[in-house]
């Protein structure tokens, strides 16, 4: 995932206009709650999401990993040094500790090739705990096929638990349809993965 075109995205719009954009990332939060009620929480395609103020404001310890340097400095002007700041491509990071959630609102969806699905799934179990947790949500199978020009994977509760499967165990699956500020809708599949 491009630092360039991310970084591009993030410089040329408002991060309320972005079609990701939620005033009230209301699942994150309640599926975050149902696994750890306090702990370490890993944001990974952070953005400018409003999950790491909430989690901060709950008594979590969280990090924010994003490719997107302008992205990250908007989170900083925010949080200050409230969180941990990572700006990184996902797959070319290395943790170098234990997460009791790993919270992933959309990045998953923009590996299109099954050796980069792998190596983020070797990712994440590195990443988490065992008894941690994956919160992850995709584009649903009848989500779109593109965002922010990129092309998408999209998957169902079956298939990213197939694709998990090796290190993790599913143990929720939800569907959300996201509105987006441009008065659209998208599907998203969100599952919860317990760490083996």
């Amino acid at each position: 995932m491009s630092e360039k075109h991310w970084d591009a995205v993030y410089e040329s719009r408002d991060h309320r206009e972005v079609s990701w954009y939620q005033e009230d990332p209301a699942f994150s939060l309640r599926l975050i709650a149902a696994h750890a009620a306090t702990g370490s929480v890993i944001d990974v395609g952070a953005g400018t999401s409003s999950v790491a103020d909430a989690l901060v404001g709950r008594g979590y310890s969280v990090t924010v990993l994003d490719v997107a340097p302008t992205a990250i400095k908007a989170l900083r002007q925010r949080l200050g040094d409230r969180v941990t700041y990572l700006v990184t491509d996902l797959l070319d990071w290395a943790p170098i500790e234990s997460y009791d959630v790993w919270h992933d609102r959309a990045v998953f969806h923009f590996l299109t090739e099954p050796t980069t699905q792998a190596a983020y799934v070797d990712l994440a179990a590195t990443a988490v705990r065992p008894g941690g947790a994956i919160v992850l949500a995709t584009f649903a199978p009848d989500g779109p096929t593109a965002c922010s020009g990129l092309p998408t994977t999209r998957h169902d509760a079956d298939s990213l638990a197939a694709l998990f499967s090796e290190h993790f165990t599913r143990v929720s699956s939800e569907r959300e349809s996201h509105p987006t500020p441009g008065g659209e809708f998208q599907p998203f599949t969100w599952v919860t993965l317990l760490r083996r």
